[in-house]
């Protein structure tokens, strides 16, 4: 059971790949929900309507959330993507609009969320899985192209901002247990893994790292072939990147891995930040 919240001084934010938000609450995302009660919950693949998305978090938490849901509307992406913001802190704009090039895309949706560290921007983001040598991979960098903007602007409005999600990269050797099977493979690329350094390099933090520096892990998805679960033979790619000065205020950070392989609601695990005030 999650310890008690003082919500004067603290806020949780939670982040998960979901794969399919009806399919996830009848695996048992309900009552992880319930337990975990976060403050902002980021949602990926949500594969779902709004009304679906809001009668389900109503269901497991009661009404009062303030949903920022960004549907996809491309035939190439409808019904695989859909990303989300959910909190009952108040709320203020929300946007969605990255670039021209992925209107209707799915994949990035911003809300402004009134928390007790003062106004923070956030975001749930979906990365591309990409395919290395072929126009899936020219679309993942084109997004990561578009999102690196996307971060300057966030960070030169000198306010918190905080970009939660499914990445579909991996940084580091410690944040993919067989990284050499994968050097030349989509997610592993040294191209891809290079955006990563531009962003820490300008100052955005990634604080689940941050707060478990030289650590294996801690991995946030396993495929549901064979037993990479169980052997946990995982990736790091879902990520809490946050600007400097909101990186300072995490007090702590898990990934809430199911206890048995039977137990998941999705092929990813939720991670979890604590934020002070």
């Amino acid at each position: 059971m999650p310890a008690a919240k003082t919500p004067q001084q603290q806020f949780t934010v939670a982040t998960v790949n979901v794969n399919g938000i009806r399919a996830a609450v009848r695996r048992g995302m309900g009552a992880w929900l319930a337990e975990r009660d976060p403050d902002v919950l980021c949602l990926q693949e949500v594969r779902a309507p709004d009304e679906v998305l809001g009668a389900l978090l109503d269901e497991a938490l009661g009404d009062g959330w303030h949903i920022a849901h960004c549907e996809p509307t491309d035939a190439g992406t409808k019904g695989r993507a859909g990303v989300a913001v959910a909190t009952r802190l108040p709320a203020g704009e929300q946007r969605s609009a990255l670039h021209p090039r992925f209107d209707g895309a799915g994949r990035w949706v911003e809300l402004d969320v009134e928390t007790p560290a003062g106004t923070v921007t956030v975001v749930s983001v979906y990365v591309h899985t990409g395919e290395a040598g072929t126009e899936k991979q020219d679309d993942k960098t084109a997004f990561l192209d578009a999102v690196t903007a996307r971060l300057e602007q966030l960070r030169r409005s000198g306010n918190h901002a905080l970009v939660c999600g499914d990445y579909n990269v991996a940084h580091r050797n410690e944040d993919i247990r067989n990284w050499k099977g994968n050097l030349k493979k989509a997610g592993f690329l040294p191209e891809e893994r290079a955006y990563y350094d531009r962003w820490f390099a300008a100052g955005w933090v990634d604080v689940v790292r941050s707060l478990h520096p030289g650590v294996e892990g801690p991995y946030s998805w396993w495929s549901w072939r064979g037993q990479a679960f169980d052997r946990d033979t995982g990736w790091r790619i879902d990520l809490h990147v946050a600007t400097g000065e909101l990186a300072a205020r995490a007090t702590g950070a898990v990934v809430d891995r199911a206890p048995s392989y039977a137990e998941r609601f999705s092929d990813h695990a939720p991670v979890v930040v604590t934020y002070g005030a």
